[in-house]
């Protein structure tokens, strides 16, 4: 786990960007390879509709398929919840199913009642979820790559671990952001940068949005939108650095 962790004010900066404008302005600063860092079609929202979460990345893995051992059901649940309090708030609950295919759903109206009690902002899992109604009534972002009715043998298993989720390794600490188009990993390091860039980026694509809206728009008249994109974009990597006293 990172101890550089982004403070409060930039987490909430970023919840105020969908997850492809996060992802193109992660790519400015060319960090990791553009297919890293984001979760695969596997993983899915539950609740479109809901806007974007961020938080950090409290990890799990699950097993549901045969029944635990006397006195373990619950063993490791309470493990991971005194686990996920040594991490700062919003916090991002994320599973890994070791069950294939799932056997059970990971999570349901109970576990994340509790979750969002302790300070989570939503809940990821590879494999099941379950009581979507409710938890569409919590308001609780719920991303999955199944829906199943039963919760079988469930139990949860080795906390804070990585999690191998949607095709990615997710570490406790991680800063995740997720939304309906997916969720993708903002490495902490730059999540400051990232928070600044993602209104100048916005700002930016107007150019192209601005004048494709005109009637009288032509394909010489967008190259040239494109062109002035393309210039904007390659100048806020350096207008984000970060100054002497560690900020923007």
């Amino acid at each position: 786990m990172s101890t550089q962790q982004p403070s409060p004010e930039v987490v909430k900066a970023l919840s105020r960007y969908d997850s492809p404008t996060v992802c193109n302005v992660i790519e400015l600063f060319d960090v990791r390879p553009r297919t890293a860092g984001y979760m695969n079609p596997s993983i899915k929202a539950l609740f479109p509709e809901m806007p974007p979460m961020v938080g950090f990345a409290t990890t799990a893995s699950f097993r549901s398929s045969w029944p635990a051992a006397p006195g373990e059901l619950q063993v490791g649940f309470f493990a991971h919840l005194e686990a996920l309090e040594t991490l700062p708030q919003p916090r991002v609950v994320v599973f890994e199913d070791l069950d294939e295919p799932p056997a059970g759903a990971t999570f349901g109206e109970v576990m994340c009642t509790v979750y969002q009690r302790l300070g989570c902002a939503g809940i990821i899992t590879s494999g099941a979820a379950r009581d979507l109604d409710a938890l569409r009534r919590l308001r609780f972002p719920t991303f999955a790559a199944s829906v199943v009715v039963s919760h079988a043998w469930s139990r949860v298993e080795d906390v804070h671990q990585p999690a191998h989720v949607g095709g990615i390794t997710v570490r406790p600490g991680d800063l995740i952001h997720a939304d309906t188009n997916g969720v993708v990993i903002i490495p902490v390091d730059i999540a400051e940068r990232v928070a600044a860039a993602c209104p100048l980026y916005v700002e930016a694509e107007r150019m192209v949005l601005d004048y494709a809206g005109q009637k009288d728009a032509t394909v010489a008249g967008i190259r040239t939108a494109y062109q002035g994109l393309r210039e904007r974009l390659g100048r806020i990597a350096a207008e984000t650095a970060v100054k002497p006293d560690g900020l923007v």
